[in-house]
């Protein structure tokens, strides 16, 4: 015991001088600043370098975003949209030119630095109709076939792994199983999977992952369902935390390890922050069930009922769950408007979640589609949303909403595997997060949705750089 006791505190000691001795090598140093200004029309704009000087103590009324590296928390997995069928149909309705350059705009080398796609099992709200795999009541599976996605959806997520090469990472959600194996005989408007169909649904998982994988696209994860508690009028299951427990830990968690898929991340909840510590420590409270999931995912849809988003819940659950990854896998700015595209509060809806989620220990974050069209569609029941990119199908022509650029102003610069530090403000009127990266970068992003400039100091161990905020801004610092 005094062995591991004293290795843990060389560790800690080791880490903390690692730490310092970062800061040490740069101390006195510029940093690169990008910016995105919504008075000046400036988006992702290369603003020059900013320079370090020695900055002692602090008065409250001097706003300052402060940074610590000492302090070590999640690593990131990576950031990403969804591949919808909506999506990829959008995607193939665009002239060849347009499809290369959303491709690059997102995954290339130039582009976004996405790493993550999510994608649809069976239809979900965007998709042009209902459809499943498999023939009505076939109990065997033996009709299951994706043919359905062979059109679109497939190859697009082929274009976008072959643009992100090895750190690609693809995971699915079900909205529904077949309408055969629910109890009300409806993939639409809620309903729950017949425990007669338990098996067979968890069976359905295996065929998808293996028929996807057959075509090159590695399946790295998975949520058992998405929306668990949400009766909707488009395709959508529910399950009580019991319920999904039972499903995971008898079912879908033994039938992936016995196909050789237990390296697959499987992740509980998929909903909203509101619900999100409940289902958690519910779902996972009996050990073999816990043991079959990686990661607790969520939406950020709570604002149906609540004023603001719950981000503490987030934290709380982080806390509760140190073992499993957090994931935020859905979130998109409802009731589409096309004469709103170039609104700077999509981009700042964008940038408050992901600044506070990051905060509070996530690891994973995906955007809902990644492109839509000129209606803020296609979906089947009229559910039209806004994307980060939204195509005109009828001109060819593409939009690039503030969605873009402030996903942009995290994706871009803060690399899988980098890890979050410690960092805060003194003031409301800024928000911020830091991250180091693999290769030693220093990376925080600062956001001033306020309407006021704000002449603020990044702050780092007795260094600081002047850095003004402009009013409905979003920064990053690279130093």
């Amino acid at each position: 015991m005094k062995k591991l006791i004293v290795s843990c505190l060389i560790a800690g000691i080791a880490s903390h001088v690692n730490a310092q001795n970062y800061w040490k090598k740069n101390a006195g140093k510029s940093a690169r600043v990008i910016l995105t200004n919504s008075k000046t029309d400036e988006k992702m704009v290369d603003k020059g370098m900013v320079q370090f000087a020695k900055f002692d103590q602090p008065k409250e009324n001097e706003a300052c975003v402060f940074v610590d590296p000492d302090f070590k928390y999640q690593k990131l997995i990576g950031i990403g949209g969804a591949i919808t069928d909506a999506a990829a149909e959008t995607f193939y309705k665009l002239p060849k030119d347009k499809q290369k350059e959303i491709i690059e705009a997102y995954y290339g080398k130039n582009g976004l630095g996405y790493t993550v796609v999510r994608t649809n099992m069976n239809s979900c709200d965007f998709s042009s109709d209902s459809y499943t795999y498999v023939e009505d009541n076939d109990t065997s599976l033996k009709s299951f076939s994706v043919a359905h996605d062979e059109k679109y959806k497939i190859p697009m997520i082929q274009e976008a792994q072959k643009a992100i090469g090895n750190q690609f990472k693809l995971y699915f959600s079900p909205w529904s199983p077949p309408a055969w194996m629910k109890s009300n005989k409806n993939m639409l408007n809620g309903g729950r999977l017949e425990n007669q169909y338990y098996q067979t649904w968890a069976d359905y998982y295996i065929k998808f992952i293996r028929e996807y994988e057959k075509r090159g696209i590695k399946i790295w994860g998975l949520t058992v369902q998405n929306e668990a508690m949400a009766k909707q009028t488009w395709e959508s299951c529910l399950y009580t935390a019991e319920e999904e427990a039972a499903f995971l830990k008898n079912n879908l968690g033994p039938t992936l390890w016995k196909n050789g898929f237990k390296d697959k991340k499987v992740m509980i909840w998929d909903h909203n922050r509101d619900l999100i510590f409940q289902r958690a420590t519910t779902t996972l409270s009996d050990p073999e069930t816990s043991k079959y999931a990686s990661g607790i995912a969520y939406h950020w849809y709570e604002t149906w009922h609540n004023k603001t988003q719950l981000f503490d819940n987030v934290g709380e659950t982080h806390r509760a769950f140190p073992d499993k990854f957090l994931a935020f896998t859905e979130g998109c700015k409802e009731v589409f408007n096309m004469s709103r595209i170039n609104d700077v509060s999509l981009g700042e809806l964008y940038g408050k979640n992901m600044i506070n989620d990051f905060n509070r220990g996530t690891s994973l974050w995906t955007d809902w589609n990644v492109l839509l069209d000129e209606t803020g569609g296609p979906n089947h029941v009229g559910n039209l949303c806004f994307a980060p990119i939204i195509a005109d199908t009828q001109s060819g022509e593409v939009h690039y909403t503030y969605e873009y650029y402030y996903v942009g102003h995290v994706s871009k610069y803060i690399k899988p595997n980098a890890q979050r530090i410690g960092s805060s403000t003194n003031t409301s009127g800024l928000i911020s997060t830091s991250f180091i990266n693999e290769n030693g970068q220093l990376v925080t992003v600062i956001m001033n949705n306020t309407d006021s400039d704000i002449n603020a100091s990044l702050w780092i161990e007795g260094m600081a750089a002047k850095l003004p905020a402009p009013a409905h801004s979003i920064q990053t610092v690279i130093l």
